[in-house]
């Protein structure tokens, strides 16, 4: 048993962040920063929160989907950034949506939380224990980031994406994945120390560190490796695929992977340049993007791919 996207949605904080924004409080500049990465603007919470976004994304896609509430069986929220430790991110979206009927739980899987969410529901999906799931990624990373490091804060965003899939025995759909703790900490942030009778807490809470060096070589040779193989395994070309979703941290990544995968730019749409990086939200709040502006057909095949902290990596293959 496969599965097919049937409905999408996505939500973005009100309030948009420009580089210019950025340079008049830190030493940066929109040149800087676009030149770099292709990052122009990005959405930070003010108001909202990780599940006020996860829950309007949610509630879009379901009616994209035209479904029902009551009728999800399953909902998997990806995300670093949950308001609360306990309750999971996928049990407040469920109260806040009434899914009454779902068993929720939160996986983490950094950028790639999306893609290890699609690959999980397959598989409940593929025993037979669900016919649906309601997928999310969703982040506030602002409240992560330490705004005095201007070479990492300047990259990230705020957001949330959601997808609906279905049991399809006609479709297609595979999946990869990897994963390599041992170089894991090129991008990390620290979670709460130690703090008891016994150990008082000797350090503050943590924030997001990268090297971003090491974060772009692993992501050119990683992706399009693991493309390569989902396509073997899935026994289709890359010349046969109508777009490339990839998760979106830096336009230079997404160019040397099509570069290295022999396909034009065209083929990977890109919304980094107004959202940055939103680590698990990235691929289903661009899906939702290329869905909504009908640059996705009903037959297409399409390849998603998310990269990133852990690291972890993965990638699918599916039709329309």
């Amino acid at each position: 048993m496969n599965i097919r996207i049937c409905g999408t949605g996505s939500a973005l904080p009100e309030r948009k962040i420009t580089n210019d924004d950025l340079s008049q409080i830190m030493d940066t500049s929109d040149e800087w920063i676009s030149s770099r990465t292709g990052i122009k603007t990005r959405h930070l919470a003010t108001e909202e929160t990780t599940t006020s976004l996860a829950t309007e994304a949610a509630k879009k896609a379901l009616a994209d989907a035209d479904m029902k509430p009551e009728e999800v069986e399953l909902i998997i929220a990806a995300t670093v950034t949950p308001d609360h430790l306990v309750p999971t991110l996928s049990c407040e979206v469920q109260r806040e949506i009434g899914a009454v009927n779902a068993v929720a739980f939160d996986l983490g899987a950094a950028c790639s939380g999306f893609l290890f969410a699609l690959s999980t529901a397959q598989a409940y999906i593929a025993s037979g224990r669900f016919k649906n799931a309601l997928l999310i990624g969703a982040e506030v990373l602002s409240k992560i980031m330490d705004w005095n490091d201007r070479s990492t804060c300047v990259l990230f965003g705020d957001g949330a994406g959601a997808a609906v899939v279905r049991a399809d025995e006609e479709n297609i759909c595979h999946v990869v994945q990897g994963s390599d703790g041992a170089k894991g900490l090129v991008l990390a942030c620290e979670n709460r120390p130690v703090n008891n009778p016994y150990h008082k807490m000797e350090s503050p809470l943590g924030y997001v560190s990268m090297n971003g060096q090491e974060v772009y070589k692993f992501a050119v040779r990683t992706v399009p490796a693991t493309i390569t193989k989902v396509l073997e395994e899935a026994d289709l070309e890359t010349e046969e695929i109508s777009l490339f979703v990839l998760h979106q941290a830096n336009l230079r990544i997404i160019e040397a992977v099509a570069k290295r995968l022999k396909q034009p730019m065209e083929k990977f749409p890109v919304n980094l340049t107004e959202c940055g990086n939103i680590s698990a939200a990235s691929v289903p709040i661009l899906l939702d993007n290329i869905n909504r502006h009908g640059m996705i057909h009903r037959g297409d095949k399409v390849v998603l791919a998310g990269f990133g902290g852990g690291l972890t990596w993965g990638a699918a293959v599916l039709v329309w």
